[in-house]
């Protein structure tokens, strides 16, 4: 299996931690990864909101790059995967705009013709590698862990262009944690949003937002929390420190991508994994899996 990897822009400016830990198990599952050389941002959300035009041939410009290598395309980021998912919808149900986009296009010798599928982490993993054979990789099984699955608004939303799971009951991040030897239990707030979108305009609110998440986590005892998308990392991870301040409660809820999370269960020295740009206390679940080796 061969993918294109788009990482986006949030990725390879702040969230390194997620591209690391693909990198190293990814392959490792038998998927090839080739980086999409002379990629651009995708669009969104600034362009989607403010010239849509211009967001539309963004990525339309990524899609028909992965389409020149003949690869399908990995988006990581839940942001960049719904971006060009609907890119990709629109352009395919609206052949005069295609038309009009490929004539930008054709001035770098692209062309966009709808070929091209856009995969996201949990879809090549659950859907294309197989529970199965993730499964079989685990070295270390993570029995005793309950951890809460965090899939994130654009993961599963808006539910009228393909989603990588169902918009109103998802399960595959669950799925994909159990298969490593954890329990990914239910709690009322799973499909809650982050509250990132709002960070640029009014930050305090996504500071209570997020914080009511993590309030339900620590109630209900779990270790640990794991997502998939980069914004939403940014604010459970890295901006955790600052919801406790604000809400006056120390959380002290670990991290992890789920990448990170699959890496430890396959044997991979944490460092490689990125879990030391994590700003959570993640060296808690560490030890555990690792048996007190930090």
């Amino acid at each position: 299996m061969k993918l294109a990897l788009y990482l986006g822009c949030t990725i390879q400016t702040e969230q390194y931690a997620y591209e690391l830990s693909v990198r190293e198990t990814f392959p490792r599952l038998g998927v090839e990864l080739v980086d999409l050389k002379e990629a651009g941002c995708c669009g969104f959300p600034s362009f989607r909101n403010t010239n849509p035009l211009a967001w539309v041939y963004l990525s339309a410009r990524n899609l028909a790059l992965a389409e020149g290598m003949n690869l399908d395309i990995l988006a990581l980021c839940n942001g960049c995967h719904v971006s060009l998912s609907e890119v990709k919808h629109i352009l395919d149900e609206d052949d005069s705009l295609k038309s009009y986009i490929n004539s930008f296009l054709n001035k770098e010798g692209l062309k966009y013709n709808g070929k091209v599928k856009v995969f996201h982490t949990l879809q090549v993993l659950h859907d294309l590698v197989g529970v199965d054979r993730i499964k079989e990789a685990v070295e270390t099984p993570l029995s005793g862990l309950k951890l809460a699955a965090h899939y994130g608004c654009h993961i599963i939303r808006p539910s009228k262009i393909p989603r990588p799971d169902d918009p109103e009951n998802p399960r595959k991040l669950e799925r994909l944690i159990e298969a490593l030897g954890a329990e990914a239990a239910e709690y009322p707030e799973r499909l809650d949003c982050c509250g990132s979108g709002l960070a640029s305009v009014r930050g305090k609110p996504v500071l209570s937002i997020a914080g009511e998440k993590l309030k339900s986590l620590k109630v209900h005892g779990f270790d640990g929390m794991v997502d998939v998308c980069p914004f939403c990392h940014k604010i459970y991870d890295g901006r955790q420190r600052a919801i406790s301040l604000a809400l006056g409660e120390d959380f002290g809820i670990p991290v992890m991508y789920y990448t990170q999370l699959l890496g430890l269960a396959m044997g991979i020295e944490p460092n490689r994994l990125g879990l030391n740009l994590n700003l959570s206390p993640v060296d808690a679940i560490i030890r555990r899996v690792r048996g007190g080796v930090g």
